[in-house]
């Protein structure tokens, strides 16, 4: 009898276990059904002011961003011909298919393609650059239908920690925004010219290769530069770019349309260099050399004779501005026009006498 319970009590905890067993199996594959389920959307809300804010000026200026093609065929290894491809960004200027761009993108270029907005592939034709500004201009040979020139503001007003905006096409990839702020106002940007950008604007806002010629945008939607280099090793953005302001490029944009070049002011000398001066002590422009026929020359400036070893004229100020080297003297040049008369305080030995110098085009 005892053997009779021991045996009932037995199949009764396996039928319990069993049981269990069953039910625990249920909910598991009720839980695995549950889970491969897609969840459910929580509805997101309002976007964000600034959000709004960048979303309207991306779609309001990206319609003037190009993407420029071009194409250079070389004579290679057995007299091969052989085709450099290049690219870059720009920017609808005006209503005549003026399109701007750094120089670097379209120097030595045979030839140039634009890819505007809605995806149309123009030649295009070389207008004429400026290596000094790092800009350049070209034209649509065929006219689209529509054509939304980039809203034109002023780099005069602009403060560090503004907000800033870059559209262009880094690594190909087309139509792509960034965003910052300005860093530093007045920089000074080396061309490949051998003359510097004054003004520079200093930006955080990724620059890569293919950036160079677009535009830079205040929160606005007004142009206030135009992106043409980064500084990093490895050739990609490292959160320092730079930008021609727009205040250069609205007073080289013109004559660059008109004229195909932009008058280079200068008098007609080539200064000794920077470091070698200092290492002289000498604190102004040193004139190393006098360009026969120039105006420096018809005035009687004089360089370093070397036969003799001494030192001919220094430029220690310009307009009533002490000069301390030959980039404070660029940029007082700049501001006169071609023509302009321009009164210099030059220093020969232990004398002192004022100069009074016309502006010429060295161009």
């Amino acid at each position: 009898m005892r053997s009779q319970n021991r045996l009932v009590f037995i199949i009764i905890i396996c039928l319990v276990v069993a049981a269990a067993f069953t039910y625990f199996n249920r909910f598991a594959d009720r839980g695995r059904r549950i889970d491969s389920q897609p969840r459910e959307i929580l509805p997101r809300g309002d976007l964000a002011e600034f959000e709004r804010s960048t979303i309207n000026i991306f779609n309001s200026a990206a319609p003037s961003v190009v993407y420029i093609f071009t194409e250079n065929a070389q004579s290679g290894f057995f007299g091969r011909r052989e085709v450099q491809q290049g690219a870059g960004s720009g920017f609808l200027w005006d209503r005549h298919g003026h399109v701007v761009t750094n120089f670097h993108v379209i120097q030595g270029s045979q030839s140039i393609q634009v890819r505007l907005d809605s995806g149309e592939a123009i030649r295009a034709t070389y207008v004429g650059g400026s290596p000094d500004h790092d800009l350049a201009i070209i034209r649509l040979r065929s006219m689209p239908q529509s054509i939304r020139p980039i809203p034109v503001g002023t780099s005069a007003d602009l403060a560090v920690g503004q907000a800033v905006f870059a559209i262009g096409n880094p690594f190909g990839l087309a139509r792509t925004l960034t965003t910052g702020v300005i860093s530093a106002l007045d920089r000074r940007l080396p061309t490949a010219a051998g003359r510097e950008v004054m003004g520079v604007i200093q930006t955080d806002a990724a620059i890569n290769p293919g950036n160079s010629g677009g535009p830079l945008i205040d929160s606005a939607g007004r142009l206030i530069g135009v992106n043409t280099a980064i500084i990093s090793g490895s050739g990609s953005s490292a959160g320092i770019g730079f930008a021609v302001p727009v205040d250069v490029v609205n007073r080289v944009v013109p004559k660059l349309i008109t004229n195909g070049k932009v008058p280079r002011p200068g008098i007609g000398i080539i200064v000794l260099d920077e470091e070698v001066a200092a290492g002289l002590g000498v604190l102004g422009v040193v004139i190393d050399r006098v360009v026969p026929g120039s105006e420096a020359d018809r005035v009687g400036l004089q360089g370093i004779d070397y036969r003799n070893r001494l030192i001919g004229d220094i430029i220690v100020a310009a307009g009533d501005q002490e000069l301390k080297n030959i980039d404070e003297f660029i940029r007082i040049l700049e501001k006169h026009a071609i023509g302009e008369m321009i009164m210099l305080d030059v220093r020969r030995g232990d004398q002192n006498r004022k100069v009074e110098v016309k502006v010429m085009d060295i161009s």
